[in-house]
């Protein structure tokens, strides 16, 4: 095929491509103040907004008054533009961690917008998403808005290196984390990384010390850790309490509490996700007994 009509048909291959690439994210979407929530797609490069983010409401969540109070601090702090830290909730399974940001970030922004002032941004990242990092900060260096990073249920694993993506971003410096922009994370690990793979890179190391410093030095990073814990008795029958009075469920206290505890037994644990499926349940078992 001569030269003269090669040029022509690799144009319109690339023209094709490129129509069939996604277009490049806008950074613009982030200024979208009425906007609460985005979630960050890794692949694409883009930011996808969610129109409303589902959150359990701040007063709902029973039991946790410390974690709240260090937790809407901290975030009041940095949506007024002062200094803040990077945040690690960890702890049992189901005991509202990743529901604590949420709901703390909607009230700020409910008293941010109260007052005047602009609401942060809540962008969550899915944890096959970290290597993107990097793409992601570029974008968020272009706008003035504040935004949290959220990354739900974080936690590393043998042969993993994207934990390095992440530590270089919460340690800051020329390429590192912008100054609007902060790291939330929820794990059900303290140090974010099996005991077992600390161990075994410890037995292997020539260096056993520096290898465990190095598994668990991103845990370091975040100046703020806060713990949640199984829930005692007494704590899961408040959360369900506050519960069946947000739905007015018609049924007696005495009741409500045998057959939680029931359910809890049934499923082997006490947690505020627990506590939410037995009403989610009996919300539509005394529904339909009204039918």
């Amino acid at each position: 095929m001569p030269t003269t009509a090669i040029i022509p048909l690799l144009t319109r291959i690339a023209n094709s491509l490129e129509r069939m690439a996604p277009p490049p994210a806008d950074p613009s979407i982030v200024d979208d103040l009425t906007q609460d929530a985005f979630l960050w797609q890794g692949a694409d490069g883009r930011l996808l907004p969610i129109p409303q983010m589902q959150a359990v409401p701040l007063d709902l969540l029973k039991g946790i008054d410390r974690q709240i109070r260090q937790v809407m601090g901290n975030t009041r702090f940095f949506a007024h533009g002062l200094a803040a830290n990077n945040v690690m909730l960890w702890g049992a399974r189901g005991m509202g961690k990743s529901s604590l940001v949420k709901a703390c970030l909607l009230a700020i922004n409910e008293e941010q917008r109260k007052n005047g002032q602009p609401p942060l941004a809540l962008i969550e990242i899915p944890r096959d998403d970290l290597n993107t990092l990097p793409q992601l900060l570029a974008l968020l260096r272009r706008s003035t808005r504040r935004v949290i990073l959220f990354c739900d249920d974080l936690s590393f694993e043998t042969q993993d290196a994207d934990y390095k993506s992440l530590k270089s971003v919460l340690d800051g410096g020329i390429a590192g984390r912008p100054d609007n922009v902060l790291v939330y994370a929820t794990s059900n690990r303290r140090h974010l990384m099996p005991q077992n793979m600390i161990e075994n890179e410890s037995g292997n190391a020539i260096n056993p010390g520096e290898a465990i410093e190095e598994k668990v030095s991103l845990s370091d990073r975040f100046g703020l850790w806060i713990g949640l814990y199984g829930a005692s008795q007494p704590h899961y029958l408040s959360i369900i309490d506050a519960y069946a009075a947000d739905r007015k469920l018609p049924i007696a206290k005495d009741e409500l509490h045998r057959r939680a505890l029931q359910w809890s037994i049934q499923r082997g644990s006490r947690s505020g996700r627990v506590a939410s499926q037995f009403i989610t349940a009996l919300s539509a078992e005394l529904a339909e007994g009204t039918r």
